[in-house]
Parts: structure tokens; sequence; C-alpha cells
């Protein structure tokens, strides 16, 4: 593949890169960082679900688990919805042969290299809420945005337990990722998670945007 030119985008405080009028990636190199975009997903969060009651409480939780992620929420005592809402950059960076894992209850294989999750378990207490069946619905949907990008990447990704059960609008189907956290079955849980290891020689950043009702997620390679 060809690398073309890093482009960068004046709204943003780092360069994301551009993507193609089809919304697919290419990879890019910036003259002056050495920054190559490996991948570049979105999706809209309009459409999570048919009913708008339903999609609002996916919405909420996906924003909410992106504070929890970027240490903007530590407790559901941080909550200020009107805040988690606002337009947002956060990034961070995977070294060499280490892991993210999408929430704490993970496999044996991976407690040695884990490094970093999403700092959230997806209940009440956390402050996510529930439309009636479980809290935290619409984490899943998040998980499988950055499951795709990260398969697209390049990196090393295991996610045991697939989302195939329910659509996820905006992300194909093999890429669904099962979320789920209970402090009664942390055997399931682990299944029920999404692994990604950084297999490259040098370190990648997860650069997480949301804007204009978009959650954007970019995985850079770094110098």
């Amino acid at each position: 593949m060809i690398k073309k030119p890093f482009q960068a985008l004046a709204i943003l405080p780092f360069a994301f890169g551009s993507l193609l009028g089809d919304g697919s990636s290419q990879q890019f190199v910036s003259p002056f960082t050495g920054q190559y975009l490996l991948a570049q997903k979105e999706m809209s969060l309009t459409n999570r679900y048919a009913d708008k009651f339903v999609n609002n409480v996916f919405k909420d939780n996906i924003l909410l688990n992106l504070a929890y992620l970027g240490d903007k929420v530590t407790s559901s005592k941080d909550i200020k919805w009107d805040e988690i809402a606002k337009p947002f950059q956060y990034e961070f960076k995977l070294e060499p042969k280490k892991t993210f894992a999408f929430h704490s209850d993970v496999q044996a294989k991976f407690q040695n290299s884990l490094v970093k999750t999403t700092n959230a378990h997806f209940n009440a207490q956390e402050g996510f809420k529930t439309d009636g069946y479980l809290f935290g619905d619409g984490v899943c949907h998040l998980a499988s945005l950055i499951n795709w990008a990260a398969r697209e990447a390049g990196l090393e990704v295991e996610a045991p337990t697939n989302h195939n059960f329910a659509n996820i609008p905006d992300v194909p189907k093999e890429y669904g990722v099962s979320i789920y956290s209970n402090p009664w079955s942390r055997g399931s849980n682990a299944l029920q998670n999404l692994y990604i290891t950084n297999n490259k020689t040098k370190p990648v950043a997860f650069r997480f945007a949301y804007q204009d009702n978009k959650v954007k997620v970019s995985v850079v390679e770094l110098n």
C-alpha cells in the first residue's frame, strides 16, 4: 500500500489523517512526527437502536464508558451528563507486547501483559443506565468498534464471544463483541471481554474522538 501524506484536521489537537469518501481507511505518514495511521473507524450514536428511548440509553452508556476510559469519570459521583455529552478527544498508548482489555476480569494468559482497561464494569453503582434489560446496554457497540479498528490495524486481537445474537449498526457482524461484567461470574466475564495486544515493534496509540453524534477510533503507529 502506498503511504500518503498525513493530513491534520484543524478541529483536533492531534492529527488523525483523512479518509476516502466511502469511509474506508488508508495508511498515512506524517512528515512531521512519523506517525502512521493504521486504521480508523467510526459509528453514529443516533442509530444504536430503533426505539428512541433505548437508543439514548445506549448512547449515554457509550459516552459514560468513554469518560471512564479517559479518567474523566472515576465514580458515579463524578458524573455530569452535560459534560460527558460534550465533544472530546482522548488517547492512550500501548507499548509493544502490552495488552488492553475492555474490562478487568481477564484470562490468565493476559494478566502479565495487561496495562489498560476502560476502568468500568457497566453497572448501576457506576452510573450506567438500563433500558429495562441490562445495565450498561450499548458498551458492546463501543467494544465492537474498537475491535474492528484494532483488527484492521493488524494488532493481535482476541474476542472470545461474538455479538452475533444482535445487530450492531455501522459495524460488520464479524467484528461484534459480547461484553459482560458480573462480580459473581469472573470466569464468564473473562470470556466476554476484548483483548488487544500490540504485536508491533513500535508503540501504538488508540485515539478517540466524539463530535456531531459520532464516535471515531483511530489506531496510530508511533515512532
